[in-house]
C-alpha cells in the first residue's frame, strides 16, 4: 500500500533543505510544469533506495515559504494530468491533493517510486541527488536497471529465456526506435553502448543478462510468435449478425507491434462505408457506418491492457480478434480489468489501470497512442454523446469485449 504523510512529516520534509524527497515550487507558470515532470521522473526513479514517496510541494518558495498560490480544482487536476500526459514514461504512480500546512494551502504531488526504472520524461532519464536532480549518466541507468531486476517485475518486462539477443532487429531499435525514445542531445553523447541502451529501454533484462524481455519480442522481434503465441490479431468480417455466418475477409497479423496495428489500420478502413448525401443542403454530406479514429483506440487499448501472461507465468496464447458483422464490430480482449480499473467503473474519465507500463512506454514512443487513459473517451468523442449508445462493454474476469454498432444511416 502506498505511504501517505501525515501533517507532522510533511512540515518536517519541508523544512529539510537537503532532503533528497523533496522539491518545491511557488507557481506553475512558465517552464515550471516541465520542471515538474523532471521531479517526477527523477522521484520514479528513486536511484538511492529511499522507497518512500517523493514530493513535490506547489505554493512554497524555494526558501520553505508559502506563496500563496490559490489551490484551485484545475491546478490540482493539471498537475493530475502530468501521470498521464505521455511526457512521462512508463506512466509514474502520483497522488495529488490538497494539504494545510503551516496554515497555508499547498498542493502535493506524491511519486512512488517505480516498480520498472529507468522512468524517462521527454526523452531523458532523470535522477534526484541531494535538493538537485540531474541527468543519469550511463552507471546511473545500469543502477536503475539493475534495481528493476531486484523488484517485482511486471509480465512485460519479465525476461523470455527461451530467446536470445538475435532474435531482436536492432536496425529497428537503433533507426526507429531510439530517436523516438530520447532526446537528440543524449543521443550525441554516444556514451552508451547498444547493449545499454537496450537494457535502459527495457527491450532486455538488463547489461550483464541481455535476454530480451517480452516488450523486447513484441517491439523488435520479426517473429515474436515463436515466444509468445498470443502475440498477434486476428480480423474477421462476417456477413451476418453471429459467427457462424459466412466469412467475407479475414487476416491474420503478426511481427513487431507496430507493423500488427498498422496493417490492421488499413484494413479497418477498408471496410468502413461512407454514404455521400448530394440532395438534403447546398453542400455534400459524408456520413461513415463506423468513424475510424473510434476503431483504432479501441483496438489499440485492447493491444496495449491484455495480457500477455498465461497459466504458470507463461506467455499467454491467447489473441486479441476483431469480428466484424454486418450491424457491430466486436474487439475481443484477453485479461480482464487491472489495478485502479473494476468492472463497475471501467471506461470511466480517471480509471486506469497499466498491466503493461513498458509495452504502453513503447507505444507511446512510436506514436500509437498520444497519451494514457484516454482512449475510451477518444473513441466516445468520435462516435458522438448523441450516439453514446452505440458504444458498449462487457467486462469479464479474464475478458473483455467492446461492442461498436454502426450507424444506421450510413
Amino acid at each position: 500500500m502506498a505511504l501517505r504523510y501525515s501533517d507532522l512529516e510533511l512540515e518536517e520534509l519541508l523544512a529539510d533543505d537537503e532532503s533528497e524527497l523533496v522539491e518545491r515550487k511557488a507557481g506553475i507558470t512558465g517552464e515550471t510544469p516541465n520542471a515538474i515532470r523532471e521531479a517526477i521522473c527523477a522521484f520514479a526513479n528513486d536511484i538511492h533506495n529511499h522507497r518512500r514517496p517523493g514530493l513535490i510541494f506547489v505554493g512554497i518558495d524555494d526558501q520553505g515559504r508559502p506563496s500563496d498560490l490559490p489551490i484551485t480544482d484545475e491546478l490540482l487536476r493539471q498537475l493530475a494530468d502530468m501521470k498521464s500526459d505521455g511526457n512521462t514514461v512508463p506512466p509514474p504512480s502520483i497522488s495529488v491533493e490538497k494539504r494545510r500546512i503551516s496554515d497555508a494551502d499547498v498542493a502535493v504531488v506524491a511519486v512512488q517510486p517505480s516498480d520498472a526504472p529507468p522512468v524517462r520524461c521527454r526523452g531523458r532519464i532523470w535522477i534526484r541527488v541531494g535538493p538537485r536532480r540531474m541527468l543519469a549518466s550511463a552507471q546511473d541507468e545500469r543502477i536503475l536497471a539493475e534495481k528493476r531486476k531486484s523488484l517485482d517485475l511486471y509480465f512485460d518486462v519479465q525476461p523470455v529465456r527461451s530467446s536470445t539477443l538475435d532474435d531482436l532487429d536492432l536496425a529497428r531499435f537503433t533507426l526507429d526506435f531510439l530517436p523516438k525514445a530520447f532526446a537528440p542531445d543524449i543521443l550525441a553523447a554516444n556514451d552508451r553502448t547498444v547493449i545499454q541502451q537496450l537494457a535502459a529501454t527495457k527491450m532486455i533484462a538488463s547489461v550483464d543478462d541481455p535476454t530480451p524481455t517480452v516488450t523486447g519480442l513484441l517491439a523488435l522481434a520479426e517473429r515474436p510468435r515463436d515466444y509468445i503465441p498470443g502475440a498477434l490479431i486476428q480480423f474477421l468480417r462476417l456477413d451476418g449478425g453471429d459467427l457462424g455466418s459466412d466469412i467475407i475477409d479475414a487476416a491474420r497479423y503478426e511481427g513487431p507491434i507496430r507493423d500488427q496495428i498498422e496493417r490492421l489500420d488499413q484494413k479497418l478502413d477498408a471496410h468502413i462505408r461512407t454514404r455521400v448525401d448530394i440532395t438534403s443542403g447546398p453542400l455534400e454530406r459524408r456520413t461513415f457506418n463506423y468513424p475510424l479514429t473510434a476503431l483504432q483506440q479501441l483496438t489499440r487499448n485492447a493491444v496495449m491492457h491484455r495480457t500477455y501472461q498465461g497459466p504458470e507465468h507463461l506467455p499467454s496464447a491467447s489473441h486479441v480478434s476483431v469480428f466484424w458483422f454486418n450491424d457491430r464490430v466486436e474487439i475481443h480482449s484477453p485479461g480482464g480489468p487491472f489495478g485502479d480499473v473494476t468492472a463497475a467503473n471501467f471506461g470511466e474519465p480517471g480509471a486506469v489501470g497499466h498491466r503493461n507500463p513498458n509495452l504502453a512506454d513503447v507505444m507511446k514512443v512510436l506514436g500509437l497512442v498520444q497519451r494514457f487513459g484516454i482512449g475510451i473517451a477518444m473513441a466516445r468523442q468520435a462516435i458522438g454523446a448523441e450516439h453514446a449508445e452505440r458504444l458498449a462493454f462487457d467486462v469479464k474476469h479474464g475478458w473483455i469485449t467492446c461492442t461498436i454498432r454502426g450507424n444506421a444511416s450510413s
